[in-house]
């Protein structure tokens, strides 16, 4: 890569910060049902970080984009990331650890919309190579739930916590160690006016909304299927890999994204990853017990997130002018964290009452319905490689 390019404390951020994820989305209901808490308060408490997201990386992004101070606010919300975190060492009541969740995420949400704006700030005209820099991410992520599947094969889930604020520290560590960058004005960014303005343009309300959608129908996954999977015989161990491999197909996704964003345009991509979506969700909640079905389900990670979230970050970078690219991925992580905590708590609630295949199904359904609003109304922006 371009040798200005600080390419290795980038992706160090990112290995550290999705290490985090990995260590959060498969093992947090665990530690909660470890607790002793029922299905309902576990969704009730994996959704509380979730519902931080509609409002912190608003705040931040609208104070990153006036201050211009994007990688203070990173600094700055890592490290409070990790001290309020730590106060979870201090009781496991329900209230105790809402407080904590929501404390922790509030600062958590604040860092990663920030960085983005930095890394395609410090990429430029390359931004199609991205995915080349955030594939370490899913990297950090395959540590992760490898690492503690294995672990928490061996030793009782009490040592979680302790798990969780090594890898803050990483995140804490690897942001002091980024440079900063600022976005480049373009031409064009003197004529579109403000923040709602530019929000007001053909196809982004529908992009935002199928953002949102998509996330909820993610629900039953980030919630729950590390208890499904236990459910139907499934060891600890073996769920990590399992969650693993969705995140290396993931990667392989990755590295061949450049090449799919020169060839196809933006909406293609995220209709595709819609509907691919929707069918991974019902192999997961009907067919999970079947090995070879399982396996070909988490492969579909590669679209469920991979081809969606990349394509999104190229969406927002050219539908902002670079004042507002921190809100707009301030928007953007706000209706996944949105879509996100709607989506744990109707998983919570429906979880024992309807069980796995309904919820799942139900969550099928809402993929179906942001592929819909893609397809007629976002509107069809053409290929990367003519940035």
């Amino acid at each position: 890569m371009n040798g200005a390019l600080p390419y290795w404390r980038l992706s160090g951020f990112y290995f550290f910060y999705f290490a985090l994820l990995g260590a959060t989305a498969p093992f947090l209901a665990l530690y909660f049902d470890h607790l002793g808490f029922s299905a309902a308060r576990i969704g009730e408490l994996i959704a509380i970080p979730m519902l931080m997201r509609c409002l912190a990386p608003n705040l931040w992004g609208w104070l990153g984009d006036r201050s211009g101070q994007r990688l203070a606010i990173v600094r700055f919300g890592a490290i409070c990331t990790l001290l309020c975190f730590a106060g979870i060492f201090i009781s496991h009541s329900y209230a105790w650890l809402a407080l904590i969740m929501a404390a922790h995420a509030f600062f958590w949400h604040a860092v990663l919309p920030q960085f983005e704006v930095i890394t395609l700030a410090h990429l430029r005209e390359q931004a199609a190579r991205y995915s080349q820099i955030r594939l370490w991410g899913s990297i950090g992520f395959i540590v992760a739930v490898v690492g503690l599947g294995q672990l928490f094969q061996r030793i009782s889930l009490d040592a979680y916590p302790w798990a969780l604020i090594l890898i803050m520290a990483g995140i804490v560590a690897s942001s002091f160690w980024v440079p900063n960058a600022q976005p480049q004005s373009r031409p064009e960014d003197g004529h579109v006016g403000g923040f709602l303005r530019q929000l007001r343009r053909p196809g982004v309300l529908a992009f935002f909304l199928s953002v949102g959608l998509m996330q909820l129908s993610n629900g039953p996954y980030y919630t729950f299927l590390s208890l499904h999977l236990e459910a139907l015989g499934y060891g600890r161990g073996l769920i990590g890999m399992l969650w693993a491999l969705g995140v290396v197909a993931e990667i392989v996704l990755f590295l061949f994204m450049a090449r799919l964003l020169t060839r196809y345009r933006l909406r293609t991509v995220l209709l595709a990853s819609f509907l691919i979506t929707a069918l991974r969700w019902l192999l997961l909640g009907n067919l999970a017990e079947h090995l070879p079905i399982l396996l070909l389900a988490q492969c579909m990670h590669a679209a469920t997130f991979g081809s969606f979230h990349a394509a999104s970050i190229h969406f927002i970078q050219r539908s902002f002018a670079d004042r507002q690219q921190g809100q707009g991925q301030a928007l953007y992580a706000t209706l996944a964290g949105i879509g996100g905590a709607l989506g744990a708590l109707y998983s919570g609630y429906s979880w024992n009452s309807l069980g796995a295949p309904a919820t799942f199904a139900i969550a099928s359904l809402v993929a179906l319905a942001a592929a819909a609003v893609c397809a007629w109304g976002m509107h069809e922006q053409r290929p990367v490689h003519h940035l």
